[in-house]
């Protein structure tokens, strides 16, 4: 039986809604992996444009799209791998969307727990922690505007979903949010590998930000300056180090079971 190729009459379809919704191309961002569109599709605050999926992909995603009135691309993967890199993880779907609206300190739980990054570049580490953060029911998450990776593609990817399920919070000043967040009465932990203090033997209160830095270079010292306390992971031995993902859903873990409040 002959296989059926694809019809590739137009690059992305269109939102049947037409075309008051576009945006100019660089308010729009690429979404890949079935967990991160189906949550990107799922969240009513997030713009869609455009869906190229193969046909199981489609099928699977089959209520999503039909909610959001779009009508999609049917491709091979072999489409997606020279659109994206045929090294790209994209599970037979790609999403053209646009970024979620900026939300600030003021806007998330209040009595909740927070997650920082002091200049974590790495998407997979970002993404990797979103999805921690969504685990462990952590309120949000702080990054700089400046010095973190953007909100797509392999970050998504990374996070699972995660990057349309928790409030992400981007500061032009980590030092001065912290500040303000001590402000609040917000327990502000830095993870540091040097620190006296274990974090499961420290007294842990809500609300709370665990504030982590990059690999290799830590906290910068005016993050180190706004926390409160500075603890470690303790690890079976010196070289049990941690990457930033693995230390912030350990620390999440911890924060969970024994913050006050719980």
């Amino acid at each position: 039986m002959a296989r059926q190729n694809p019809k590739h009459s137009k690059p992305f379809a269109k939102n049947r809604r037409g075309p008051a919704q576009r945006k100019p191309e660089s308010d729009r961002v690429l979404l890949f992996g079935l967990h991160a569109v189906e949550a990107a599709l799922a969240n009513r605050r997030r713009p869609v444009y455009a869906l190229r999926a193969t046909e199981n992909a489609a099928h699977r995603l089959g209520p999503l799209i039909a909610e959001r009135n779009l009508i999609p691309e049917r491709v091979l993967p072999k489409d997606l791998d020279r659109q994206l890199g045929p090294d790209t993880v994209h599970q037979g779907v790609v999403l053209q969307a646009g970024p979620l609206e900026p939300v600030s300190l003021d806007d998330i739980d209040s009595d909740g727990i927070l997650l920082v990054l002091d200049q974590v570049t790495d998407p997979h580490n970002v993404g990797a922690a979103l999805r921690s953060a969504a685990a462990f029911g952590a309120s949000g998450l702080v990054l700089t505007e400046r010095h973190s990776p953007p909100l797509s593609g392999v970050l998504a990817k990374s996070a699972s979903g995660a990057l349309d399920l928790v409030p992400l919070i981007l500061v032009k000043n980590l030092s001065q949010a912290l500040a303000e967040l001590g402000e609040r009465g917000v327990l502000r932990i830095g993870l540091a590998e040097e620190a006296n203090a274990t974090l499961e033997d420290t007294e842990i209160a809500r609300p709370l930000a665990l504030v982590l830095g990059a690999e290799g270079k830590g906290l910068r010292q005016l993050t180190r300056e706004r926390c409160d306390r500075l603890c470690r992971i303790s690890t079976a031995s010196a070289l049990a180090s941690l990457n930033v993902s693995n230390a912030a859903a350990i620390a999440l873990h911890w924060a969970r079971l024994k913050a006050k409040g719980v």
